[in-house]
């Protein structure tokens, strides 16, 4: 695998020779495998949590251990887009810590299938020569094949009657994140995306760090802004949990629920502070331009939400925000790989900030769904306006932060 994650230092290693390990493990049963232990790893998680979950309501005292299982699986399933009914109400929102778990544990296995399977196929002499390579391809069709069969048997034994969670929804998370997350970290594992980004031309992998780098800061403030927010009105929050009358128990729960929605309120927080912001419900929106409330359910974390009517003047200075967080991780990002040419840094500022912008826009569609009956089947961040938001914010900001920081380097290779 070393030969083929990086060049040798030293003398030239003669063409022909291959000095990565050999095969152990037939590549069908190690990617296999490899996918129901990602897929099995947070289900096992969420099972404990559903029967610790269990015995906390009450000591227990209602149903039966197997019901905390059903409980774990059904949040499983959630975290995969299958949706679930509630005393007859379709809910479709998907609790993103469920997925980020997910999404996780199939990233460590698809390094480890990536790391088992490296010494299948041609080396790096060879792909570099255009033998064909259908060493990643297979591995990752096979992990998707574990993971989708570990997601169908988990609906059958977890669906009854009243909830009847959607099998299709998962086999299609599933392939979503065998593709975005699992492909990219076998590719990475076997030692092939090493040699596919050194042919790759570099404004285009700049501009994917860009994208990485403006995303991440954008998830980073949203998350300050919501934790501030629900800070500031946190006597709220602790009157909702007065007036439920609950218990430590109880209390532990929706703690629990909470940290599992987080994921989900940071794309609502950023949603809003890019400007289109968001519904909580049917005929409702919460901007910086404008909040306009219903009733809303008795949840803690609904405290982070601002006060309806007319927002304070300050609030319109939040249209720059987007720009700046940009533009500073643009520029950041130039910091760390250099250029002098205003051309590469203006191109790799203002695709990276799209490609973040997309990025989000996409999170932010995935954040929201129905969460009730009624006026509650409308809860989500508006994904599309906030596509068209960020593309300009995120591509403006990545723009003038490249040309900024190729400015400087420029001067600073002038000086020198």
């Amino acid at each position: 695998m070393t030969s083929l994650i990086s060049r040798p230092t030293g003398p030239a290693r003669a063409r022909g020779t291959d000095s990565r390990p050999g095969p152990r493990l037939p590549l069908a049963v190690v990617a296999f495998l490899g996918g129901l232990l990602a897929a099995l790893g947070p289900l096992l998680v969420c099972l404990g949590i559903g029967v610790v979950g269990w015995f906390l309501a009450d000591a227990g005292s209602h149903g039966q251990p197997s019901d905390g299982l059903r409980v774990g699986a059904t949040a499983w399933l959630m975290g995969h887009g299958s949706g679930v009914s509630v005393e007859g109400v379709r809910l479709t929102v998907v609790p993103l810590g469920v997925t980020l778990l997910a999404a996780w544990s199939t990233w460590r296995a698809g390094l480890r299938v990536g790391q088992l399977v490296s010494g299948h196929g041609p080396d790096a002499d060879g792909i570099e020569d255009g033998e064909r390579d259908w060493t990643v391809p297979v591995a990752v069709a096979l992990l998707l094949t574990g993971y989708a069969v570990a997601g169908i048997v988990t609906a059958s034994l977890a669906s009854t009657r009243a909830s009847a969670p959607g099998t299709g929804g998962v086999v299609t998370w599933a392939a979503l994140l065998c593709l975005l997350v699992g492909a990219p970290a076998v590719a990475i594992g076997s030692g092939r995306a090493a040699i596919w980004v050194a042919g790759a031309p570099v404004s285009l992998v700049e501009s994917v760090r860009t994208a990485r780098r403006v995303l991440r800061a954008w998830l980073l403030v949203a998350l300050v802004a919501f934790l501030v927010s629900f800070a500031l009105d946190l006597g709220t929050a602790a009157n909702v949990m007065s007036q439920l009358h609950s218990g430590a128990g109880d209390v532990a729960i929706v703690v629990l629920v909470s940290l599992v929605l987080l994921p989900n309120a940071v794309a609502f927080s950023g949603a809003y502070l890019a400007g289109p912001g968001f519904t909580a419900g049917a005929g409702t929106l919460v901007s910086p331009s404008v909040v306009v409330l219903g009733p809303l359910p008795m949840f803690p974390m609904l405290a982070a939400l601002p006060d309806a009517g007319e927002p304070p003047a300050w609030t319109a200075a939040l249209v720059v925000l987007p720009v700046v967080v940009a533009a500073v991780a643009a520029a950041r990002a130039q910091q760390v790989a250099p250029t002098l040419r205003w051309e590469e840094g203006a191109l790799r500022g203002c695709v990276g900030g799209a490609l973040a912008a997309v990025a989000f826009a996409v999170l932010a569609g995935l954040a929201g769904g129905a969460v009730g009956p009624g006026r509650m089947r409308d809860v989500s961040p508006l994904a599309g306006d906030v596509l068209v938001q960020c593309l300009t914010t995120f591509g403006l900001g990545g723009l003038l932060g490249g040309l900024a920081m190729t400015a400087w380097q420029r001067r600073a290779a002038a000086r020198a």
